[in-house]
């Protein structure tokens, strides 16, 4: 039997997995990662206390297995700005100077002011984000690194998005992910083989010494995702993973769409496998949600269409939630009620499951044929930070309508409820927007932590009306980046091949057609609520 190893670096932790070519998880690993906060809406890590957990998992997973049974590697990561000197050594980001703190992570808003300014100018490459890059994108934030940090700007020889800097430790390239560079660095690709810079967009926006030794910097060696790198692991970096030498390295992926890749190709009874029939929801910290054609397609507010930059020969729409399982998190620990229920469950018992099953027992008392029935006075608005899409307004904040004094046990469970409900709306809002501009989803593919809670699948085909397909390995994000390790060693005569077979099976939730009714009222007070807000920062902001 032939393995693969995936490594996946999320917001709080690394993990990886032994992978077999049928795509079957057989061994996982995790250590969480340091995050630091010096100050309002500046998030940093550090690249070589990443690292180092990279080698941690890769050598627990691969600890029982002969390594040369190990075939190849992928990786995949958040999309973050990882700084490097000339030395290969950390360049700070952080207005701490601490060198340790060398990345500004994806969810840092910092970069508010690059980003306005940059929108301003109106620049063409500015269509293939939707017409508004967004701060949580590369470019701001190496525009806010030069205004803010020159020193940092001076000393940095290289600068990577974070799926790359793990390539470049594993192999010593310097070559960059299609993936990451067309979706974070706004850089230009297309079916012609036409991938470059975009010259006078850097001039413009004032980041044209970038461009000096031919992109050095920020890359010139493009390469798809899954296609070798170098000359696969070196030396040391064979020696820090105990793995051999040589060992072929995927190029990499971020930590989304490996989820899509992974996932895209899993069958399911009566279900269209046809890729561009499905939209992917890779959930997680906050939740991505894939689509892609064989045509571009443009979509106000949500980012792409980029070529090539998931599956090969096809374009990609990406539409998200910048906050989803962080936003639940926040709404349990928040309330009141929260700590007395934790203090009281089981080990093994989680308090969403909990939240649940309380839920059900509401409704019973009530007479209600639904649990979704008990929110009809409380309504959210999920954007705590910011709306990735289709608004793309980092601006925006949430809302809840239709709080009580209450504090027990079934005001939280309630809340929560109207939380799960508010991200699906959220869903629908991004699906309406991608089937306006001409996609057409028969389907939803869903991945990460939230697919292992039933309430919210159900919550997803109900309101969408669509089937949602939940991979049976549920490892996705896992099983993509070690789709990318399989490519690479040639293992599959394309990727599409790699994604099929790997991709394995999915369960089906169908929708249950009597609450619909219900969600589509829902879900007008959920886009009123919007513009509620809208109006009230027309108001403050008047003279």
């Amino acid at each position: 039997m032939d393995y693969f190893v995936g490594v996946d670096v999320g917001t709080g932790s690394v993990r990886a997995a032994l992978v077999t070519s049928q795509g079957k998880i057989v061994a996982t690993a995790v250590k969480p990662t340091k995050t630091f906060n010096p100050k309002a809406k500046f998030y940093e890590q550090s690249s070589d206390d990443i690292w180092s957990s990279v080698c941690q998992v890769v050598k627990k997973v691969i600890a029982k297995t002969p390594k040369d049974r190990i075939k190849g590697i992928g990786f995949d990561a958040t999309c973050s700005l990882v700084a490097i000197d000339k030395n290969g050594l950390p360049v700070t980001v952080s207005p701490t100077g601490n060198d340790e703190q060398n990345i500004i992570l994806w969810m840092d808003h910092r970069a508010q002011e690059q980003a306005d300014y940059i929108n301003k100018l109106g620049h063409k490459m500015l269509k293939y984000v939707g017409g508004k890059v967004s701060l949580e994108m590369e470019v701001p934030k190496l525009l806010w690194l030069k205004n803010n940090l020159p020193d940092s700007w001076r000393r940095a020889a290289l600068f990577f998005d974070l799926p790359d800097f793990l390539t470049w430790k594993a192999t010593n390239s310097e070559s960059r992910s299609l993936c990451s560079l067309v979706c974070k660095w706004n850089f230009s690709a297309g079916p012609n083989g036409d991938n470059h810079w975009c010259a006078d967009f850097f001039d413009e926006i004032g980041l044209s010494d970038l461009q000096s030794n031919n992109w050095k910097k920020i890359g010139q060696d493009v390469k798809p995702p899954g296609h070798p790198v170098g000359l696969g692991l070196t030396a040391r970096a064979a020696e820090e993973l105990d793995l051999l030498e040589g060992t072929p390295v995927g190029t990499s992926i971020i930590d989304a769409h490996a989820g899509g890749l992974g996932m895209l190709g899993c069958s399911a009874p009566q279900v269209s496998p046809e890729f561009t029939s499905r939209l992917g929801l890779i959930c997680g910290t906050s939740t991505c949600h894939m689509a892609v054609s064989k045509d571009e397609i443009f979509v106000d507010g949500v980012w792409g269409p980029y070529y090539g930059a998931m599956v090969p020969d096809l374009w990609l729409n990406e539409g998200g939630q910048s906050t989803t399982g962080k936003l639940i998190d926040h709404i349990i620990d928040s309330h009141p009620a929260s700590l007395k229920i934790k203090n009281s469950l089981p080990p093994n018992v989680h308090i969403q499951k909990y939240l649940s099953d309380l839920l059900s027992s509401m409704a019973s008392k009530k007479k209600l044929s639904d649990i979704a029935y008990l929110t009809e006075d409380v309504h959210v608005w999920p954007d705590f930070h910011g709306n990735r899409s289709p608004l793309a307004d980092p601006t925006l904040h949430g809302m809840i309508c239709g709080l009580t004094l209450a504090t027990d046990e079934e005001s939280l469970a309630t809340l929560y409820l109207a939380t799960m409900q508010s991200l699906t709306y959220g869903t629908k809002h991004i699906l309406e927007a991608l089937t306006d501009a001409g996609h057409k989803i028969e389907s939803l593919l869903v991945c990460g932590g939230l697919s292992q809670n039933p309430l919210f699948i159900q919550t997803q085909a109900d309101v969408l009306g669509l089937p949602v397909l939940c991979p049976v390995e549920r490892e996705s994000v896992l099983v993509g980046s070690a789709i990318l390790g399989s490519c690479a060693a040639k293992t599959f005569s394309s990727v599409h091949e790699a994604i099929k077979v790997m991709g394995g099976s999915a369960n089906v939730v169908n929708p249950i057609t009597e609450t619909y009714s219900y969600h589509s009222k829902k879900y007008q007070v959920f886009k009123k609520m919007v513009k509620d807000q809208q109006v009230y920062k027309k108001y403050m902001s008047s003279k």
